[in-house]
């Protein structure tokens, strides 16, 4: 008999913890239900002497009985990519590592054995590195969420829940496939925005360079014309010449100044107050406020589907996923579904509060399959069709950026040429 510490959800809505005996964790989860607990957590309480063995048994991703999730972090995350990460362990790497330790342990290769592996088959030192002090804190009987945890320059917040939910339910290889697939449709998601911005982008560096040669070469030889003739400039020859002489003058003055603004900028857009204001004031922006709500509800309800088709309960895959949103708007606003949904309610009618995120026809199908009990199938296929549509408008929004900026290219460099010719048709009445 082995003694599993519980947390538990009464019929009435309180927590509860304590301690039961049983053979083993389908019998535990049985107990459980007789004495109408709803569990949250169940851990087996193992002695000092074997906890390194038992931490290898969670790590190996074939633990038996219905699958439970330890508690998740507190902390709410950022998204999948961390600041930072790139000048250390590079995204590549870690999707590598993602994919080929989840096939490790799908062959049965015990979890330090496939670190071992893993180590000697990178080619980076940063990651050769990396993998071996994580091999090094699980073989010392840490389990592998905790050893990934000290490293989060490396390990999202949301890589390192979803690894613990996997581990502790005894499905690591099954968790680690979904974080390697979420990682490739992120980073191909990244590459065709930035494929699609790439000619806009273009257009607009082409078009500051034009602009600064204009204002700092082309615009003073007509100063000095205008001037030698004693011609009275019109309005917007004046504000084209008195902005070159800027430029000219205090050119450099100007680029310290922007410089010094953007990286206070960066800092308060790095603390807590300055992030949350930020991305609320990104969610008011017309179209781009609600492209990011679409994201976050997709990526949402793919992570969320994804972990209750692998056996994670209700509870605590809602803790996991709200972490997956990125926007700590959105992060809030879901935080209290979570209390709602411990209180017996059900997830449609918990999501309700947040309609900028989940629109009423999103909560009917997930009422609908909560019913039918396809929730996990439902989650899935409402995060394929909204990313589908999501990224249709990009594509429509990118084909519609790229006139407008050849519209204010145009009119930008447009203006500088009417404001410096206007002055010439005037000049012959000097001359006379």
């Amino acid at each position: 008999m082995a003694t599993f510490q519980y947390k538990a959800l009464q019929p009435d809505g309180r927590v509860v913890e304590g301690e039961l005996e049983a053979g083993g964790r389908q019998e535990a989860f049985r107990q459980m239900e007789s004495r109408g607990l709803r569990p949250i957590r169940l851990v087996e309480r193992s002695h000092p002497v074997n906890g390194r063995a038992r931490a290898r048994v969670q790590g190996n991703g074939h633990g038996s009985g219905a699958p439970a999730v330890a508690g998740a972090p507190s902390a709410p995350g950022s998204g999948w990519w961390p600041r930072g990460r790139s000048r250390k362990v590079p995204g590549r790497a870690l999707e590598n590592f993602t994919r080929l330790l989840a096939s490790l342990l799908s062959a049965g290769v015990p979890l330090s054995r496939a670190l071992v592996i893993l180590q000697k088959e990178t080619a980076h030192p940063a990651a050769r590195e990396k993998w071996k002090e994580i091999h090094d804190l699980v073989v010392d009987g840490m389990s592998l969420a905790d050893a990934m945890a000290r490293s989060p320059e490396v390990f999202p917040r949301v890589y390192v829940a979803m690894v613990e939910a996997g581990e502790t339910g005894g499905f690591l290889d099954l968790v680690l496939a979904q974080i390697a697939d979420f990682q490739a449709r992120e980073k191909e998601m990244r590459a065709k925005l930035l494929a699609a911005l790439l000619y806009p982008g273009i257009l607009m560096t082409l078009a500051l360079g034009v602009l600064a040669f204009l204002l700092v070469f082309f615009i003073p030889r007509f100063e000095a014309l205008f001037a030698g003739f004693g011609a009275r400039l019109p309005w917007l020859t004046q504000m084209i010449v008195s902005t070159s002489e800027v430029i000219r003058s205090y050119g450099l003055l100007v680029l310290v100044v922007g410089l010094t603004l953007g990286v206070m900028f960066r800092q308060w857009l790095v603390s807590p107050a300055g992030r949350r204001t930020w991305e609320g004031f990104i969610l008011q922006v017309p179209v781009l406020g609600g492209l990011i709500a679409q994201y976050g509800m997709a990526r949402f309800c793919r992570m969320l589907g994804t972990l209750l088709a692998a056996g994670v309960p209700l509870i605590q895959g809602l803790q996991v996923a709200r972490r997956s949103l990125g926007n700590q708007i959105l992060v809030d606003a879901v935080a209290g579904t979570i209390d709602k949904v411990k209180e017996g309610q059900g997830l449609g009618a918990s999501l309700r509060d947040c309609p900028r995120l989940f629109p009423g026809s999103v909560l009917e199908m997930i009422s609908v399959a909560e019913e039918s009990g396809k929730l996990d199938q439902e989650l899935i296929r409402i995060a394929d069709t909204t990313e589908a549509d999501l990224d249709r408008r990009l594509k429509t929004a990118v084909a519609l950026a790229e006139p407008l900026m050849l519209f204010f290219i145009a009119a930008f460099i447009g203006t500088i040429f009417i404001g410096m010719v206007i002055p010439i048709f005037s000049l012959q009445d000097y001359i006379r």
